[in-house]
């Protein structure tokens, strides 16, 4: 499915689209559609790496750390 979305682009952005454009022979559509692909990868990979570690700040308490305040 095929929709269209209006955004601004700095005007330094535009000239580098159509820069790489004409350098990669790609339609500005391609390089744009290849680097959101990229980016959406990459904070993916963020959110993903940055659950883990807030999990593993929640379950990773030392011996002292889990036994501490318990009367035995």
């Amino acid at each position: 499915m095929n929709e269209q979305i209006n955004f601004i682009l700095k005007n330094e952005t535009i000239n580098n689209l159509k820069i790489f454009s004409q350098m990669l022979d790609k339609s500005i559509d391609e390089i744009m559609e290849e680097a959101l692909d990229e980016y959406f990868i990459v904070i993916q990979k963020q959110k993903l790496e940055k659950n883990i570690a807030d999990e593993n700040a929640m379950t990773s308490l030392d011996y002292d750390e889990f036994w501490d305040g318990v009367d035995l």
